[in-house]
């Protein structure tokens, strides 16, 4: 018997070289995934597109057909194109509404990360004892129902609650007397709602500035102190540039809770006195509930998810932006 040699010519060898990186570099590019076809991963996620479609897409898209319409929910509706859309700007009360909405956005989303910033720049400097019970402490306003905690600082701003009888206490030593009904005064209603906001935010940024400190290194915060930073150039040096991506999510999550606020100014003013606590998310149900202007009402809630999603997109991209 005679054997054969078969023998490989180089051609032929880089021929089958060139064929395996042509089909390695096919699955890389994902123009021929490897394993299951790509449109199996459909399946995966179809129940959770369904869900997310029919209860948010869903109605999303109803309110903006709504918003073009001016209808009070019962009888014949009349198209008006954009008409509810440039009422939402030439209605001195939206507008005074929109302008709430911004000094809300101070209160719910600047002044926690500030003064969140400022305790993790003391923690971060010394050590405290109890920080688990105290980080605790000040995340618990936020699984606490809106509803709640209305009612608590509606107590807390009463006649007779907590913060005048301080004042009370206050003005017998001499100083002026500060007492007000709170909720009920035009000048310091909405600064009143604004504390609550406050109040309940600063939990929420202190927990994840507490976590995105954590993965700043040591040794920066050394080379500061070497260097002869004071506490003032370390945080601004240091600590601000490390927590750069847990702001903007801190802004991102604190803004929106400003922008759909209304279960707190329901239950606290109804946006009242007058319409000095009125915001857009109040008004959303008010003229559409109780003034009969569905079409309004929708293109005032059409407008709000804009606003959160321009908010949101402007954070993430300044975020990033910053980064590079």
């Amino acid at each position: 018997m005679t054997t054969v040699a078969r023998h490989k010519t180089p051609e032929a060898g880089r021929g089958g070289a060139a064929k395996r990186q042509a089909r390695s570099q096919s699955g890389r590019d994902g123009s021929r995934p490897p394993g299951q076809p790509r449109q199996i991963g459909w399946l995966y996620v179809l129940p959770a597109l369904l869900v997310y479609g029919g209860f948010l897409l869903w109605p999303l898209a109803r309110g903006v057909q709504f918003s073009l319409f001016e209808w009070d929910g019962l009888g014949t509706a009349t198209w008006v194109g954009i008409s509810n859309y440039t009422s939402t700007w030439s209605d001195p009360e939206l507008r005074g509404a929109f302008g709430h909405l911004l000094i809300l956005v101070v209160f719910y989303a600047v002044l926690p990360c500030c003064i969140a910033f400022v305790l993790v720049a003391a923690m971060s400097r010394t050590k405290i004892r109890g920080l688990t019970f105290f980080r605790t402490v000040l995340f618990l306003p936020q699984v606490i129902a809106m509803v709640a905690v209305a009612v608590a600082w509606q107590w807390v701003y009463s006649a007779d609650g907590p913060v005048n009888t301080v004042l009370g206490w206050l003005h017998a030593m001499g100083l002026p007397d500060w007492r007000h009904g709170w909720l009920g005064d035009f000048t310091f209603a909405l600064p009143a709602v604004g504390v609550i906001g406050t109040w309940g935010g600063i939990g929420l940024a202190l927990v994840l500035f507490l976590a995105g400190v954590q993965k700043i290194p040591t040794e920066l915060y050394e080379a500061a102190r070497i260097d002869g930073a004071g506490p003032v150039r370390e945080f601004f040096a240091v600590t601000l540039p490390g927590l750069r991506r847990e702001l903007a999510v801190a802004l991102t999550l604190t803004t929106i809770m400003a922008i759909r606020n209304f279960d707190l100014i329901y239950m606290a003013t109804s946006g009242g006195p007058g319409n000095s606590t009125s915001v857009p998310a109040y008004e959303v149900y008010n003229r559409t509930f109780n003034t009969g202007e569905v079409g309004l009402g929708c293109a005032i809630g059409v407008t709000l998810a804009v606003l959160a999603f321009g908010v949101t997109a402007g954070i993430g991209r300044l975020a990033e932006g910053r980064g590079e």
